[in-house]
């Protein structure tokens, strides 16, 4: 024989359930909504001094001009031009250097003299140049960004890093200033 059930009885069961299914998830639901710092999206006023150090402004609307003189000026400053899209205004090059430091051989010969085993050291690295232009309402901006990557001498990366030193970008933009001039001038 089957048992008489009430169909309302069942109902709240069914309910009850649920409502508890729904109150065991909430918590859980909760975990997941995180919101983002406002202080996350700010940025430094060390980023602003550095895009400021990065950025000139060229009193020229012809980016491809600009884009042209900047590639030249990374090739002689030893750059091979790697990606070029004058059309989205980027260049970007680079170039393979030494990363040996005296300090690092030094301590690798003092930690294997004291039977420490060898310890890697810097060995190569590979500096990149990108040059982004923008167009405003007065001319043309110019950013250029330094970056490198070392290779220790067990071929693993060591290092990857932005370089912040204002001489490098100072010099980098006399000698665009310079041939920007040269080149609206004909010279």
């Amino acid at each position: 024989m089957r048992p008489d059930f009430n169909n309302s009885e069942v109902l709240k069961e069914m309910r009850l359930s649920k409502i508890i299914l729904v109150l065991a998830i909430l918590p859980m639901m909760a975990g997941c909504n995180q919101t983002i710092p406002k202080s996350a999206l700010q940025l430094s006023p060390e980023s602003m001094e550095l895009r400021q150090l990065q950025t000139r402004s060229f009193d020229t609307s012809n980016e491809k001009k600009l884009l042209t003189a900047g590639a030249s000026v990374l090739q002689d400053l030893g750059y091979s031009i790697d990606e070029s899209e004058t059309a989205l205004g980027v260049i970007v090059g680079s170039k393979d250097r030494d990363a040996t430091e005296a300090g690092q051989v030094a301590a690798a010969v003092l930690v294997a003299a004291l039977g420490g085993g060898a310890m890697a050291i810097d060995k190569n690295q590979k500096i990149r140049a990108s040059l982004i232009t923008n167009k405003t309402k007065k001319g043309t901006n110019l950013r250029v960004t330094f970056q490198r990557i070392v290779w220790n001498s067990y071929g693993q990366v060591s290092k990857t890093q932005s370089i912040e030193q204002p001489e490098i970008y100072q010099e980098f933009f006399e000698k665009l200033s310079k041939a920007v001039f040269l080149d609206a001038h004909e010279i």
